[in-house]
């Protein structure tokens, strides 16, 4: 009768006796951002959510736009920037680039399909860095052409003559700036996870600071902070940016840099800060 194997006695795990680890036949590329970025596009343009926000916004900021340019060329307004009668329609069409930019990430949520994308991409940063600039080029490209279309309806119909390129870099400028509202969208939606929620938050943004600023001036303490808000809001950035009189005066007028700037660091304080959340949380 045999006695029990020792130890020492069993074979070893030698690595020449261990199997080949297998190999796939088919070519497997490290992911990288630009695989991220085609699979956001995909996302993007597929979902009925892109076609109806920015339709909205084509369709108001043409449209408002060019019933503003007829109106503008039988007064005697023509000393107005040939972008500005694009503005009637931004600050309305504005909201539309704001709710795309929520839905972005909100809409994943809501359906547990980011539950998918971060298990097919477990690198968090990458994939919302390619949300983050496909929403941004596809935004600013709608924005600006809708901008385009009316300029050159109001070129056409104005010719004077008396219209520089400095109104074509400010209305950019002005597009940049709605760009940075929707980004900015995209990184509340990413923080709440909750389009209702973060689509609030923006509204309140963009609609409290004028109301707020105007209540503000009529306390005699808190008058010089009502001025700074009203100073500093997103429809006055957009009405200067525009060439459209703001009811600001001359020498308190901040310039459109400062505009820039302000909503810069908002922006990227916002983005920052759903970098954080969106690698610490399980979701």
């Amino acid at each position: 009768m045999t006695g029990p194997t020792s130890t020492a006695d069993q074979p070893k795990d030698r690595p020449e006796d261990r199997p080949e680890s297998y190999v796939s036949p088919l070519p497997t590329p490290r992911p990288h951002l630009g695989h991220a970025l085609a699979s956001e596009w995909t996302k993007l343009v597929s979902v009925r959510s892109t076609l109806f926000t920015l339709g909205s916004l084509v369709v108001l900021v043409v449209g408002i736009g060019l019933l503003a340019v007829v109106e503008i060329r039988n007064t005697d307004d023509s000393f107005m920037p040939l972008t500005a009668p694009a503005l009637f329609g931004l600050l309305i069409g504005q909201v539309a680039v704001m709710a795309l930019g929520v839905l972005t990430i909100t809409s994943e949520y809501g359906t547990g399909l980011i539950r998918t994308t971060f298990t097919a991409a477990p690198g968090r940063a990458r994939v919302l860095t390619a949300k983050y600039l496909v929403f941004a080029g596809v935004a600013f490209a709608a924005v600006a052409g809708s901008v385009a279309v009316v300029a050159f309806a109001s070129l056409i119909l104005r010719n004077d003559g008396r219209h520089g390129a400095g109104e074509w870099v400010h209305a950019l400028a002005g597009s940049a700036y709605v760009t940075l509202l929707g980004v900015l969208a995209l990184a509340v939606g990413a923080m709440l996870r909750h389009s209702a929620g973060a689509i609030a938050v923006m509204l309140g943004l963009v609609t409290v600071p004028p109301v707020a600023g105007g209540m503000l001036t009529s306390w005699e303490r808190l008058a010089p902070v009502g001025r700074t808000i009203l100073e500093y809001n997103a429809p006055v950035a957009l009405m200067q940016m525009f060439g459209v009189p703001n009811g600001i005066e001359g020498e308190r007028l901040p310039s459109n840099w400062s505009h820039m700037l302000l909503i810069l660091l908002v922006t990227g304080a916002a983005v920052a800060g759903s970098y954080v959340l969106v690698r610490r949380r399980d979701v």
